[in-house]
This record gives structure tokens, C-alpha cells and sequence, in this order.
């Protein structure tokens, strides 16, 4: 028995034969000198002529709409930046053309000469003198008043959901928007934009599961980078003294509203700087993106309003963490009953462990900030400076907004024996997949070579562009997001 689906691409496949037979190709092919569809409409016409017919343009775009009146046939063409109406005349085109118009559906790509002007209603139109068919649609669209419904549709076609909803793609827009505005900020900061491999023999700089994978002609195992850190530091070591990089990172780990496997970081590093450095950095970036937006520095984000004006919050973690748990980080039986409290499992956990979980857990979720949380407990920090008046303290801080960590810090260590020993205690006891494959031996002997002082920065890209935009998860401010593979027999 024949579906709908099947029967509907079978009758513009039919369409698409006939175009054939007119002697064209329903694929297309270069089609030059068109004009974006904005810039046609800011043309000038004669003012108070209704009937006036100004320059002769040529566009290029995707069939919205199609509204056939006997001899007369009016479509909404829209390409990617705006929408114009397109009135065919059968005595106005050639016959070819006009024959081409039976074959014409939603979604077909066409490419249009005319006139362009005004009709009778002053609606701005191009009125058609030639056609220039350009690709064939052979699968329904969405209808261009209900758009895409259905979520798990839309992120499975998220191509539809970014023609279709414009929220999706004003959202996308300003992604782009974000990016460049940073890498320009940046590079007039005298930042250098780098590279580092994605492909790694080692996944070093967090505590985190890295996907694995094989190189076959060399016959290892290799990961996908799960920070960008390591390979940053020796670029400091090499004598780049301000760099950074914007590069995709993999963690082998769970999906949320807030997590991907797949996400984007800024991370950047400077000579002779320290957290403080990277704080004022942070906070004059993050406002400049505010700024972009030119909506002010209050910014609705769903149902709260946060003020992005400076000077920014800043609160220790000690302090936060007395204010909400009610104890003391370094009490370790006051710890362990607030965990009890709280319904965390600390057994064979150590005091800092459930310290991490507890914040975590129970203060982050609350910070609505903009704030900044630094001296972080130095157990939790392996590759951060510690303070000199207080070595249980590292010199780090996390931005957090709407209850997210936005940013990490660091003031850099740089000392590669205090370094190899941070990395043993991290290793210690730990089954390879729970963190770092091994000790990043390479590394530790580029200390050695001598790292200036520095201070370091990660920014979340994802989750800045969610923030910004108001977007409820992360997925929405990710073009395509990582979906469970669709279980389905043919076409859908």
C-alpha cells in the first residue's frame, strides 16, 4: 500500500520529468548576478505612482507560497535575507515559463528577472519577465502558518526548524554573530588565534570521559580532546604569550538541558597574568556581548531579570559555601552531615569530594548572578596556582549565571613538581575512563622547559549564546544537537 509521503514525492517527481521535458535541469546550475531580496526591496520607486516600475533586478530564492489566479500566479520568494512577492504574467514571461509554472511546488528554488515595483495594493513585487528554475523539492515542507510542532521533529530536521521558525534561527544568527564579535575582540587585545589537535594521545586538562578511537595505520588507540588546555599551556612554553582558541571538545558523558557530549570553548591564556587578569577580561567580554544585543544591560532570561551592570558580584567559596550549607568547608564532620542532610551517598568519598557535590548540588543551582566564585578548594584544582598566604586555597574563580558555571579560572601552575604531584593524587585509585588516560608525561616535561606565569581563562560558548538569547536549553542555541539515532523503515 502506497503512504501519503510516497505518494506525494511520486507526484513531483511526476513535476519533475515534465520539467526535464521543457528541455531544463531540475537541479539547476550557476545562476550569477542575483541581488539579496533586502537590497531589491531598499530600492527607490517614483513616489505617489501606485503603478510605478522601477529598475530591472534578478533574485534568487525558495517558493513559500503559491497563489495561482488564472493567468496570473503570485509566489513568495524568500532567500536568506527576506521575503519578496513575485507576480508571474502568462503574457509577461515566455511560453516555456510559463508552462514551467504547472511544476512549480513549495520549497522548489527559483531564480527570477523582472521588474521591480508596486501592485495596486503598494505591496513591493518583482514582476517577472524570466524564469530560471533552480532545484526541485521532492518532500512536503511545513505549512508556512503552523510551522514545526512537534519538537522531536524539528530537531530531527533541524534544516525545516531553521527555514520554518524564525526564533530557531534568529538564535543561530546571533551565534554567529557572538563568535565573530569575540574573535575580534580578542585579536584587538593582541590575542592570537591558534589551533590545537583534536585527535589526542592523551585526554588531559579536566576530569572528565573522553571517546575513544583507533588510528589504523599507526596501530593506537587516540581521543577526542576533552579540553583545550594542555596543548594551550605549551604554546606559553613556545614564547606565544596572549592566545586562544575557540574549538569543539568531547565528553564521553550525559545529556541535559545544559550538557552536550559535543560543545564549543573559548579558552584563552596570557603571560604574566593571574585569575585577577582573567576576571576583568571575563566581565568586559561577557558586557560586550550584552552590549551587541542593544537591548540594555538588564536582560529579561524567562521569567527573571538580570543585571549585567558592573562591577559584577564577587563571593568566595568558603563564604557561599557557610551562607547555604551552614558549615565550614574544612569541618569534615560537619561535611558529611550536611551531605547526610541533603541525600548525597559519601561513603569512601573524601571531605573535598562531597564538598564538590555539595556545592554543586546545592549552591550553584541558586547563583543567579552575574557572580563570581573564587578560591576554590586547591584539592579540586590540580592545574591552578595555590595562594601563598593559604595552600588549601587555589587561585580560581567560576562565573556563574542563571544557576550555570559560564566561565572557569585560573591563575596557571607552573611549578611542573608541584604539577606531576597534583596529577598523581588525581590519578590515584581512578579506572582510566574517569579521567585522563594517563599522565600527560609530555606535558610535564614542557614545564619544565620553563612556563611564565599566567592567568587562564574557559568560557562555555554554548551556554554564553544561551544566556544571551534567552534559550531554554542547550540544544537551542546548538545547530544540531546529538539525538538518539531514529528508529523508522523508509523515508520519514
Amino acid at each position: 500500500m502506497t503512504s501519503p509521503l510516497e505518494k506525494f514525492e511520486a507526484d513531483r517527481l511526476a513535476k519533475l520529468r515534465k520539467i526535464e521535458a521543457l528541455g531544463l535541469d531540475p537541479w539547476g546550475g550557476r545562476f550569477e548576478n542575483h541581488q539579496p531580496i533586502s537590497k531589491v526591496r531598499a530600492l527607490p520607486l517614483a513616489e505617489g505612482d501606485p503603478f510605478a516600475v522601477g529598475p530591472r533586478v534578478r533574485i534568487a530564492g525558495r517558493i513559500h507560497t503559491i497563489r495561482r489566479m488564472g493567468r496570473i500566479i503570485f509566489l513568495d520568494l524568500v532567500d536568506a535575507t527576506g521575503k519578496i512577492q513575485v507576480l508571474i504574467g502568462q503574457k509577461q514571461v515566455p511560453e516555456k515559463d510559463w508552462s514551467l509554472c504547472d511544476c512549480l511546488d513549495l520549497g522548489d528554488w527559483l531564480g527570477v528577472d523582472g521588474h521591480f515595483g508596486k501592485t495596486k495594493t503598494g505591496e513591493l513585487t518583482i514582476f517577472a519577465t524570466q524564469l530560471h528554475f533552480l532545484t526541485k523539492s521532492l518532500l512536503p515542507h511545513p505549512d508556512k502558518w503552523a510551522g514545526i510542532a512537534d519538537t522531536e521533529f524539528a530537531l530531527r530536521h533541524r534544516y525545516l526548524d531553521l527555514l520554518y521558525n524564525a526564533d530557531v534561527r534568529e538564535r543561530a544568527l546571533w551565534r554567529i554573530r557572538f563568535l565573530a564579535h569575540i574573535r575580534d575582540y580578542l585579536n584587538r587585545l593582541g590575542y592570537l588565534e591558534v589551533e590545537t589537535p583534536v585527535l589526542q594521545v592523551i585526554a588531559g586538562g579536566a576530569a572528565a570521559r573522553p571517546f575513544v578511537t583507533h588510528h589504523n595505520a599507526l596501530g593506537i588507540d587516540l581521543y577526542l580532546r576533552i579540553a583545550l588546555e594542555l596543548h594551550l599551556k605549551r604554546l606559553l612554553v613556545a614564547g606565544f604569550e596572549k592566545i586562544y582558541e575557540i574549538g569543539r571538545v568531547f565528553r564521553n558523558e550525559g545529556i541535559s538541558p545544559r550538557h552536550n557530549p559535543e560543545f564549543t570553548m573559548l579558552e584563552l591564556y596570557e603571560a604574566y597574568g593571574d585569575y585577577h587578569t582573567m576576571m576583568e577580561l571575563t566581565e568586559k567580554l561577557i558586557l560586550s556581548c550584552v552590549d551587541l544585543l542593544g537591548k540594555g544591560r538588564q536582560l529579561k532570561l524567562g521569567n527573571t531579570v538580570l543585571d549585567f551592570s558592573p562591577p559584577w558580584k564577587r563571593a568566595s567559596y568558603a563564604d557561599l559555601f557557610r551562607e547555604y550549607i551552614g558549615v565550614d568547608w574544612q569541618d569534615t564532620e560537619g561535611v558529611f552531615r550536611a551531605a547526610q542532610r541533603y541525600g548525597i551517598d559519601a561513603t569512601n568519598m573524601e571531605r573535598d569530594v562531597v564538598v564538590h557535590y555539595l556545592f554543586e548540588k546545592i549552591i550553584g543551582d541558586q547563583l543567579q548572578g552575574p557572580i563570581f566564585v573564587y578560591d576554590y578548594p586547591a584539592s579540586l584544582c590540580p592545574l591552578t596556582k595555590r595562594k601563598r598566604d593559604n595552600p588549601e586555597l587555589a587561585e580560581r574563580f567560576e562565573l556563574y549565571i542563571q544557576g550555570m558555571e559560564l566561565a572557569n579560572a585560573y591563575t596557571e601552575l607552573n611549578d611542573p613538581i608541584t604539577q606531576e604531584a597534583a596529577f598523581r593524587r588525581q590519578l590515584a585509585g581512578l579506572p582510566e575512563e574517569e579521567s585522563m588516560a594517563r599522565m600527560d608525561e609530555d606535558f610535564l616535561q614542557a614545564l619544565k622547559y620553563g612556563m611564565p606565569p599566567a592567568g587562564g581563562l574557559g568560557i562555555g560558548i554554548d551556554r554564553l549564546v544561551m544566556v544571551l538569547t534567552g534559550s531554554r536549553t542547550i540544544r537551542d542555541v546548538i545547530l544540531f544537537p546529538l539525538l538518539r539515532p531514529e528508529k523508522r523503515s523508509g523515508i520519514s
